[in-house]
């Protein structure tokens, strides 16, 4: 009867790729609520209007809809932990990682509540944002070690000191990048909140000026983490076993210039909610990009080990006085 519930480290893999999907995909449905101004659609939590049916308006359907749909991605990640408990052979990183999804989207109901009963008041709904991305950084890692092979190290060791730098300062930089786009968010014209509701926006530089200001940095800190996935991309290309980060690398630096193009799109044309939404999208997929960078790109190898023997021509060249000394 056991054997029935096991879960091959394949089928735990489509698993893992499964919670990374939904986790992502109820970041883009919270971001269009509050694109749609539908964040106080229901204004008490977590009824709505103190029932458990919303009234068939515009906004509390939209509200209340996120809501219903965050409970099905918890029970996804509910499953993903039951799974790495199930999991054959059983591996401890797996657990620990798997526990933290569903222990993260409790947390994100709870401030969403918090958010909800503070009528969108900017910190929260920052809060509530940076959250979903820190959940993201379990999921990431989760399908990246599930994929790994149970035998041997989960991660490559790389002795290129600088190159994991540089992969893991770009993550940090792309983290301040995304928490400086919530901020723009939260000062621009998109709170939240539909007419004749009172939102407070992010106002620290005078009414009109916060938002240009917050954009401008979003702006150059946007551009100096392009560089960095650039420069990094380049020293990738000079190793010989750097191949899967240079691709990893590549494929983030694509991301980031359409990411940029979107965002000079959306300025132009006075921020549309569907462009900011688009830009929202593109914002969550560049960060699992850079996740997935930081594992592609490994552990320090301890320092004074011996690097790996190369797997370019010279070892096939050494092998061929053995051939001769063979046909003596």
């Amino acid at each position: 009867m056991r054997a029935r519930f096991d879960v091959t480290p394949r089928r735990f893999v489509t698993i893992s790729y499964v919670a990374l999907a939904a986790l992502t995909v109820i970041v883009l449905t919270g971001a269009a609520v509050r694109l749609t101004d539908s964040g106080l659609g229901c204004p008490d939590w977590p009824r709505c209007y103190g029932k458990a049916v919303p009234p068939l308006s515009f906004h509390s359907v939209i509200e209340y809809g996120n809501r219903v749909f965050s409970a099905s991605i918890g029970i996804v990640v509910v499953g993903a932990w039951i799974a790495s408990f199930l999991r054959i052979p059983r591996r401890r990183d797996l657990i620990v990682l798997a526990t933290l999804l569903p222990l993260g989207v409790v947390g994100q109901a709870v401030l969403g509540g918090f958010t909800v009963r503070h009528e969108l008041a900017p910190g929260y709904v920052m809060g509530h944002f940076g959250l979903s991305m820190v959940i993201l950084i379990a999921a990431v890692a989760l399908v990246f070690r599930a994929r790994a092979p149970d035998a041997g190290p989960q991660r490559p060791r790389s002795h290129d000191r600088a190159t994991v730098w540089l992969v893991r300062a770009l993550a940090l930089l792309g983290a301040v990048v995304v928490f400086v786009g919530t901020a723009a968010t939260a000062a621009g014209p998109h709170a939240g909140g539909s007419d004749g509701e009172l939102i407070h926006r992010l106002d620290f530089k005078g009414p009109g000026h916060t938002l240009v200001w917050v954009i401008h940095r979003h702006a150059t800190l946007a551009a100096t983490l392009g560089i960095g996935v650039i420069l990094a991309w380049f020293l990738a290309k000079r190793r010989e076993d750097g191949r899967d980060l240079a691709d990893a690398l590549m494929v983030t630096g694509v991301l980031m210039a359409a990411q940029g193009l979107i965002g000079t799109v959306q300025y132009e044309l006075a921020l549309p909610a569907d462009i900011v939404w688009v830009h929202v999208t593109m914002a969550t997929v560049t960060w699992i990009a850079l996740l997935w960078c930081v594992g592609v790109a490994g552990r320090l190898a301890p320092r004074g080990s011996a690097p790996p023997p190369s797997t370019g021509e010279r070892p096939a060249e050494s092998a061929a006085p053995l051939e001769a000394l063979a046909q003596r």
